[in-house]
């Protein structure tokens, strides 16, 4: 699946950001981001192993509100100066384009399966 590609992709994107925060960070913003980065593609493989529309459903459901997470994540550390505009704008689409994916995705499954 795509969205589960570009799923692992951000996880691997969020995690060498979170590299670059600064050490005082790391049970923090860098942890969080992290988690979050990587729930968004284990909850789609989860999900994606279920053999009902509705359950599947329900773990997109997880994995959009992983990537939300990811969002909020970005904007903290923007707002904390541990990147630039242009970086941040980056990871900020890159999770949009994945947000409105899953959505459309999961709109396309048949909930009463």
């Amino acid at each position: 699946m795509i969205i589960w590609q570009k799923a692992m992709d951000l996880g691997e994107a969020t995690n060498l950001l979170a590299e670059t925060f600064p050490k005082k960070e790391i049970y923090n913003l860098s942890s969080q981001i992290r988690r979050a980065g990587d729930s968004i593609a284990l909850n789609i493989s989860e999900g994606s192993i279920l053999q009902s529309d509705p359950e599947f459903r329900k773990f997109l459901g997880y994995a959009i509100r992983s990537t939300a997470e990811v969002v909020t994540c970005l904007h903290k550390a923007k707002r904390r100066n541990y990147f630039n505009e242009s970086t941040f704008e980056l990871h900020y689409t890159n999770c949009f384009d994945l947000i409105n994916m899953s959505i459309a995705f999961r709109n396309r499954l048949n909930p009463k399966k």
